[in-house]
């Protein structure tokens, strides 16, 4: 008999194609214990007031300390994270045969619909 008619699964052993390549889903969040900030100050005394801005949020940061001349301070990743906007709720109106919000007792429909 040939494999023709009883199909067994593949006959050649090729490589699996799950759990390699890219993680598309994986989100790196920053400012975790896994992911932390850097962040780059000119002087000590900048570094300890960053360190109480980062452990008042609750974040985590690695902090360097750059004092040669014409350094730039690099806080940026930080200040986006402290600046972020909140989600904006909005409420929703009752439906037509439910109580109206305004507290008269009536309908929806009948008062303010």
């Amino acid at each position: 008999m040939s494999d023709k008619f009883f199909f067994k699964g593949r006959q050649d052993a090729r490589q699996s194609h799950i759990g390699g390549g890219y993680n598309t889903k994986a989100s790196h969040k920053a400012g975790t214990q896994k992911f932390p900030l850097s962040l780059t100050v000119t002087d000590e005394a900048r570094k300890k007031e960053v360190e109480t801005l980062v452990a008042e949020a609750g974040l985590y940061a690695d902090i360097a300390v750059d004092s040669t001349e014409g350094a730039v301070e690099s806080i940026v990743g930080f200040e986006a994270l402290i600046n972020k906007g909140s989600t904006v709720t909005i409420e929703k109106t009752p439906a037509r045969n439910d109580p109206c919000s305004c507290g008269s007792g009536k309908k929806y429909k009948k008062c303010c619909g």
